[in-house]
């Protein structure tokens, strides 16, 4: 059997010592604030970007890879003998998934024989980073095409947000769209299943991470106890989440780490995360 390949986008914020460790490629997406376009991979000042996010009126515009850079990822690898499994944020909030769909079809005719099976993970972030994990290290193709459908059918992922608003701007706040005006104003909690999806409006910060909390639990009797934590600008938020998921799940977390620009300039600083899937998916 050849070995297999798995490529990710730059929206997992899987951190950088897994990526290397579990040896996963990663296609960037881009970030534009009217002057310059820039790789979310390239930027390293998330702090920067989220001041100057809070002062800007607008939001900054994010677009997909091109076919020709999932082409660049996709080229060496089948070119080394690699089929590939490539699993990407949700085809319905970004056309990443379709641009990888297209550049897989035309690499994949250059080389007889070589594989590459796309997968629309349905979600983003820390849960995007969970499929790509669970793909990661298999034996063939189709074991880790297999182990990444299983991943995103496990996955359950939940949000709370400051404020809609940021959804708002960017045009990405689906079936919450009902909840703006008054709910500007009360913490949402949301989830991503193909597109942003309401949960539940708490008013404080407080119950949205008692909520938060309380999902974990449920995940945990779920036997979803590959978890994991993310956040926006707030380390404080997540690091509380992180003793209260020690105490829950008696394990440490798949990984924690801050959401990137190309998400974050939709969701706004503030932002906290939880979710998971089956340990034994990870194996």
């Amino acid at each position: 059997m050849p070995a297999v390949a798995v490529v990710t986008d730059s929206t997992s914020y899987l951190p950088r010592d897994l990526v290397a460790a579990r040896d996963i490629h990663e296609v960037s997406l881009y970030v534009s604030d009217g002057a310059a376009q820039r790789r979310e991979l390239d930027i390293d000042d998330y702090a920067r970007f989220y001041a100057d996010l809070r002062a800007a009126t607008g939001v900054p515009t994010t677009s997909q890879p091109s076919i020709g850079d999932f082409a660049a990822v996709y080229e060496p690898l089948i070119a080394g003998g690699c089929d590939i499994v490539s699993v990407h944020i949700s085809g319905g909030i970004s056309g990443t998934v379709e641009s990888a769909r297209q550049a897989a079809a035309a690499v994949a005719a250059r080389h007889d024989g070589r594989r590459i099976e796309v997968v629309d993970s349905t979600v983003s972030a820390g849960a995007l980073g969970l499929v790509a994990l669970a793909a990661a290290g298999r034996a063939d193709v189709d074991a880790a095409f297999a182990a990444a459908n299983a991943a995103v059918e496990a996955m359950r992922f939940w949000f709370a947000v400051d404020t809609l608003e940021y959804l708002r701007r960017g045009g990405r706040i689906g079936a919450a769209q009902a909840w703006l005006g008054g709910a500007l104003k009360i913490k949402p909690i949301l989830t991503l299943d193909g597109e942003i999806t309401p949960i539940e409006r708490v008013r404080t910060s407080k119950r949205a991470f008692e909520r938060m909390v309380e999902y974990m639990r449920s995940r945990a009797d779920d036997g979803a106890d590959a978890w994991v934590v993310q956040h926006v600008q707030s380390p404080d938020v997540a690091a509380r989440l992180v003793e209260q998921g020690h105490a829950i799940y008696g394990c440490d977390p798949a990984f924690v780490s801050e959401v990137g620009p190309v998400i974050g300039a939709h969701v706004g600083p503030g932002l906290v995360g939880v979710g998971g899937i089956p340990r034994a998916l990870l194996e």
